[in-house]
């Protein structure tokens, strides 16, 4: 499916105006849910305080079933943060996506490779960049990519190239996949075949439903695999 998007051009870099939008849009939301769910925190938690510490734990147990928490610890707060990160931004093009002039300006910023993938260098780099404070260059360059045998230098090149291609391109496929069968379906509903569009609104909901259980499965997904390469990286035993 052609889509068109708002380009705004700073000499010779290109900015997807769409993608600006929904990521600012994004960490607005995310915001506003950390401050909302640890406003009058109390020793008694209830509704919005559980919700938030229960994310936590769950982000904790992610972290201890990859590495220990003295050493793990300190990544809470990215884990947390991608977390609910990459969940509002797989949801934010679900209910709707919103064209001005043929130019699609609302939708989900991980329906774009663009964003999926610098996500993951990003990770992918602040990996190493854990790795080498905590270990020292030469412990990790050396445990990193010459352990257990020097000549598997060059696969351990091609699979940091390959963890981060597909750290990114997974997410994008089934947010992006997800969002291409829901525009079928509104087309269906909007069908000049009355008898196409009911039987259209069936399997909308359906898919709905199930690409909100998707975009849950990816934020976690995405989550595990940055607490897995991390361990890999600031851990000895890996």
């Amino acid at each position: 499916m052609e889509e068109e998007f708002p380009i705004w051009y700073l000499g010779k870099l290109a900015f997807n105006l769409s993608n600006v939008l929904m990521i600012t849009i994004t960490c607005i939301i995310v915001l506003f849910i950390a401050i909302f769910c640890t406003r009058k925190l109390q020793m008694r938690p209830t509704g919005k305080q559980n919700f938030i510490e229960w994310v936590m734990d769950f982000v904790k147990g992610i972290i201890n079933s990859n590495m220990d928490w003295k050493t793990g610890g300190r990544f809470h707060v990215l884990g947390i943060t991608l977390i609910f990160f990459i969940f509002v931004a797989n949801m934010l093009g679900l209910p709707m996506q919103i064209a001005v002039g043929g130019e699609v300006w609302w939708r989900s910023p991980t329906a774009d490779p663009i964003v999926t993938l610098t996500l993951a260098v990003l990770i992918i780099g602040l990996t190493h960049y854990y790795g080498i404070k905590l270990r020292g260059t030469k412990h990790y360059v050396v445990g990193t990519y010459f352990s257990p045998m020097k000549f598997l230098f060059p696969l351990k090149l091609v699979e940091e190239f390959a963890n981060t291609l597909t750290l990114g391109l997974r997410l994008y496929g089934n947010i992006f996949a997800g969002e291409v069968l829901l525009s079928i379906i509104a087309l269906q509903l909007a069908h000049i075949n009355p008898v196409v569009g009911v039987f259209a609104i069936i399997p909308a909901i359906v898919w709905q439903g199930f690409s909100v259980f998707i975009g849950a499965i990816q934020a976690y997904l995405f989550t595990v695999l940055t607490m897995v390469y991390m361990s890999h990286k600031v851990s000895d035993e890996h």
